[in-house]
């Protein structure tokens, strides 16, 4: 694509040319169409605007070594999707509908996929919301996916080198038996508010504890957390947080590729000065190691490892998980959907 700077593309919005659609009325999905439209014509009394019936995903597609395009782990936030449609009381749309949509979306915009080397990607944002009106508090009848997409940079501007991030005792992402197990928008309108403090103070992410106790940590951000500790790879187990698809797959490859002990437990804030990684992980960044956790509550820093340099582990399962996207080393598990 011309006038696209492929190596310095940040992290937000470019116009594609094609978004698709899908809209479920009467008890069933339609066809799957295609718009050059960026604007989505509602009704003023929809569900998605007045009480919260809005669900989303977010995924990435790559121009692989090989020149091909694969998507990663398509079918599982597909599964994602539905799980979030149906805590909302949304229609959801099937596995094999959410993959047909997103592969349109990718092939009418492929001219917009990174070309490989460049660092970055083609975004992918799958987007359903109820559309019915509706005055009382109860689920739409109609609803619509969007699926759009937009080529984008890293999430971080620091690359991969360790961010430091602000713990965030005042607020709450999501609370225990919530909306935070699902991906809705509410929890990031939630979490809108300690970001821009946390900016404010130098600090690209927040930590979130625990919302009953404030006492075990939760998630960095919008992002899951993990630390590397005694050869272990420990990430939080909550009831508040996002089953974030990236931890899953660095779990995956901690254990069976590097020989890592997987812990998902309760992860006391108190064990922070012992871990010798951490970072934060997700879809956007992939790994953001953290080097340095201030507390303001106290005024006391916690330097993970020399707090200056990812460590060893982060790095080497980021590099194998990119490594995987790109098609640079074998899919064994069969992640990727290759165009």
């Amino acid at each position: 694509m011309e006038n696209i700077d492929w190596k310095n593309l940040g992290f937000g919005y470019l116009k594609t040319d094609w978004n698709v659609r899908v809209t479920f009325k009467d008890g069933a999905w339609g066809p799957i169409t295609a718009t050059q439209d960026e604007n989505v014509s509602i009704h003023m009394a929809s569900t998605c605007l007045h009480y919260g019936q809005e669900a989303f995903e977010g995924l990435k597609a790559f121009r692989g070594a090989d020149g091909k395009v694969r998507i990663f782990r398509l079918e599982e936030n597909a599964k994602r999707m539905i799980r979030s449609a149906e805590y909302t009381l949304m229609a959801a749309p099937s596995v094999e509908l959410f993959k047909e949509a997103v592969l349109e979306a990718v092939r009418r915009n492929e001219k917009f996929i990174p070309p490989y080397g460049t660092g970055a990607s083609l975004y992918i944002r799958p987007l359903l919301i109820g559309t019915g009106a509706q005055v009382g508090v109860k689920p739409a009848k109609e609803y619509m996916l969007v699926v759009f997409v937009t080529p984008v940079g890293p999430y971080f501007k620091e690359g991969f080198r360790p961010i430091s991030v602000m713990v965030d005792r005042f607020h709450d992402r999501a609370a225990p038996l919530g909306t935070g197990t699902v991906k809705v928008g509410g929890n990031y309108a939630a979490s809108l508010l300690s970001g821009e403090e946390g900016h404010r103070a130098g600090y690209p992410a927040v930590l979130y504890l625990d919302a009953k106790e404030k006492k075990y940590i939760d998630e960095c951000g919008a992002a899951n957390f993990f630390a590397i500790k005694g050869g272990s790879y420990i990430t939080p187990k909550s009831s508040s947080i996002l089953p974030s698809i990236t931890n899953m797959s660095l779990r995956t490859l901690a254990a069976e590729d590097f020989g890592l002990k997987v812990e998902e437990r309760e992860v006391a804030f108190d064990e922070v000065s012992t871990f010798e990684e951490a970072g934060a992980c997700g879809t956007a960044a992939v790994i953001s190691p953290i080097g340095k956790i201030y507390d303001p509550q106290n005024g006391t820093t916690h330097v993970i490892g020399d707090g200056v340099n990812a460590g060893p582990w982060s790095l080497r399962l980021y590099e194998k998980l990119r490594a995987i996207q790109m098609g640079e080393v074998e899919d064994i598990r069969g992640w990727n959907t290759v165009l």
